[in-house]
C-alpha cells in the first residue's frame, strides 16, 4: 500500500510558483527543475523514514533554483598565493586586454579581412610585426596554447623524423601531458640523449644521423635539477645543428618578455627571456601567452621565416589557430610591453609586490575581520609563481590566518569560503586557513571580508 504522505507532496508547478513569489530573479526553468529535485528528494526520504514530513519549504527551492541558474564558469578570488594558478585560470588580464576583448566581442572584426586592400586577409598577420619587434624574430604565429605551438612546430619541422632531446628535459606538463606524447602527436621519433642530470654536447653530436630532423631544447619551467648537473646551452645546441644541417627548436614554456636588467630592477626572480632564446639562433621558439607574459591563453611560435612559414602552412594550423578574442587580448598585452607599461600587467605586479606592501594589505584585511569571532593573525608566509614557471622561486609574503571556534575545523571554514557569492580559494596549513595577500587585489579585500563575515558564525 502506498504511503499516504506521498499524496501530500506538492505538485512541481505549485511548488515552483511558491518559490518564485520570494522575488528571486531566477528563470522559470530553474524554478521548475529545483522543485522537481526537491520533491524527488523528499519522496526518497519519506520512503526511508516513517517520521519524514512531506512539507517542502519554498525558500529551499528558491535557493536551489538560484544555484542551478548560476553560470558554471565563475569569478573567484585567489587567496592561495600561487600567482599563475592553473586551476584558477592562470594570468588575470590587464584592463587594456579586457577592454580589447570586449571591443572585439561586441560585433564584427577584421579577423580575416584586409582593410587596405578590401579583400580576404589572414588572422596570422595581426600580431606578426609586434611579436617580431618584441622578440627580434623574423616571423611569428599564434596558436591556442603553448602545447599546440609545440605540436605544430615539431610537426612542421620534423614529421616522420628523429627528434633529439636531452633526458633531463623530457618534461611532463599539466594534465599528465608528457613531452614524448607531444612528439608522438607530431609524428616524430624521440631520441633521448645524455642522462637525467647530465647531458653534454657530444651526446647531441653522436645522436645525429641520416634520419635526424630536429634538435629540441626544452626549458625546464616547472621543475629544477640541482646538484651534480650539466646541460648544453641553447647556443651550443644551435651550433651543433648548424654544423650538421639539422634544424633546432626551443620550447621555452613560460614566455618571459622582460629583459634581465628590468627583472632585477623590479625584484623579479631571474628567468630566461624569449629574446635570448631567439638570439641563440634557434629556428623556432615556442612559449605561452598566459604564463609569465600575463596575457590570455595562447601559444606563440617565433623564429626564422622558413620555420614559421612551415608551421603556418601545416594542416594542423587550422585546428590550432586562435580566435578573435585571444588575438585581441594578446595584442593589447603585447602593446603594454612595447609601450613600457609592464606595471599594468597583473601577473608582473603580483610577482613584484614586496613583503612590506603585503604586510600592510594583510593588516588592513585583518582589521576588517576583527569582530568576526574568529582567531585572526597576520603571518609571514611564502608565495610561489606557479603555472609551470620559476619552480624554485620563493616569494616572501604575508597572509591572514583564520581559526574557527570550538568544533569548527579549517576544512569547514574553507568549504564555506568556497561557497561564498564570490568564492574565496584559500589554502590550509597547520589547522588554519591562510589568505595569502600576494594574489588578492586591493579592491578584493572587501569581498574577502564579506565572504569571511558571512561564514564566521
Amino acid at each position: 500500500m502506498a504511503d499516504p504522505r506521498l499524496s501530500k507532496l506538492p505538485g512541481v508547478h505549485t511548488l515552483a510558483n511558491e518559490a518564485a513569489l520570494l522575488g528571486n530573479d531566477v528563470p522559470r526553468w530553474a524554478m521548475v527543475e529545483a522543485a522537481r529535485r526537491a520533491i524527488a528528494t523528499r519522496r526518497t526520504a519519506i520512503l526511508a523514514d516513517a517520521t519524514a514530513s512531506p512539507a517542502i519549504a519554498a525558500v529551499e527551492v528558491a535557493a536551489l533554483a538560484a544555484e542551478l541558474a548560476r553560470p558554471v564558469l565563475r569569478r573567484v578570488i585567489n587567496a592561495t598565493g600561487v600567482v599563475l594558478h592553473t586551476n584558477l585560470g592562470r594570468a588575470p588580464l590587464a584592463d587594456e586586454a579586457r577592454a580589447a576583448i570586449d571591443e572585439a566581442a561586441r560585433g564584427y572584426t577584421n579577423l580575416e579581412y584586409d582593410l587596405g586592400r578590401g579583400e580576404r586577409g589572414s588572422r596570422h598577420d595581426h600580431l606578426r610585426a609586434l611579436l617580431c619587434e618584441l622578440t627580434g624574430a623574423e616571423d611569428a604565429i599564434v596558436t591556442n596554447n603553448n602545447a599546440a605551438a609545440t605540436v605544430l612546430g615539431l610537426a612542421a619541422l620534423a614529421s616522420n623524423k628523429e627528434i633529439v632531446v636531452s633526458r633531463g628535459e623530457l618534461i611532463e606538463i599539466g594534465g599528465s601531458f608528457r613531452l614524448p606524447e607531444i612528439l608522438a602527436l607530431s609524428r616524430g621519433t624521440l631520441v633521448e640523449v645524455g642522462t637525467t642530470n647530465k647531458t653534454h654536447a657530444r651526446d647531441y653530436e653522436q645522436a645525429i644521423g641520416p634520419a635526424t630532423g630536429l634538435l629540441l631544447k626544452v626549458h625546464c619551467s616547472n621543475f629544477a635539477i640541482v646538484g651534480f648537473t650539466a646541460e648544453v646551452t641553447p647556443e651550443a645546441v644551435v651550433a651543433i645543428g648548424r654544423a650538421r644541417g639539422v634544424a633546432t627548436m626551443i620550447d621555452l614554456g613560460s614566455g618571459m618578455m622582460i629583459a634581465r636588467e628590468t627583472q632585477r630592477r623590479w625584484g623579479l626572480p631571474e628567468e630566461a627571456t624569449v629574446r635570448e632564446a631567439v638570439e641563440s639562433g634557434a629556428d623556432l621558439v615556442t612559449f605561452s601567452g598566459d604564463k609569465l607574459l600575463g596575457g590570455p591563453q595562447a601559444g606563440i611560435a617565433v623564429g626564422t621565416k622558413a620555420a614559421v612559414e612551415a608551421a603556418r602552412k601545416h594542416p594542423l594550423m587550422r585546428a590550432l589557430r586562435p580566435d578573435k578574442l585571444t588575438l585581441a587580448g594578446l595584442g593589447a598585452t603585447l602593446r603594454l610591453y612595447r609601450n613600457g607599461h609592464i606595471d599594468h600587467i597583473p601577473t608582473v605586479r603580483m610577482i613584484a609586490r614586496d613583503a612590506e606592501t603585503l604586510r600592510g594589505a594583510a593588516t588592513r584585511l585583518a582589521d576588517l575581520l576583527r569582530d568576526t569571532g574568529l582567531a585572526i593573525a597576520v603571518e609571514p608566509c611564502t608565495s610561489t609563481v606557479g603555472g609551470g614557471a620559476m619552480p624554485t622561486a620563493e616569494l616572501p609574503s604575508f597572509a591572514v590566518t583564520l581559526v574557527g571556534g570550538a568544533g569548527r575545523s579549517a576544512d569547514d571554514l574553507d568549504r564555506q569560503l568556497r561557497g561564498a557569492e564570490v568564492p574565496v580559494i584559500a589554502r590550509i596549513d597547520d589547522g588554519r586557513v591562510w589568505l595569502d595577500l600576494r594574489t588578492i587585489a586591493d579592491d578584493e579585500l572587501p569581498l574577502v571580508a564579506l565572504a569571511v563575515r558571512r561564514n564566521a558564525v
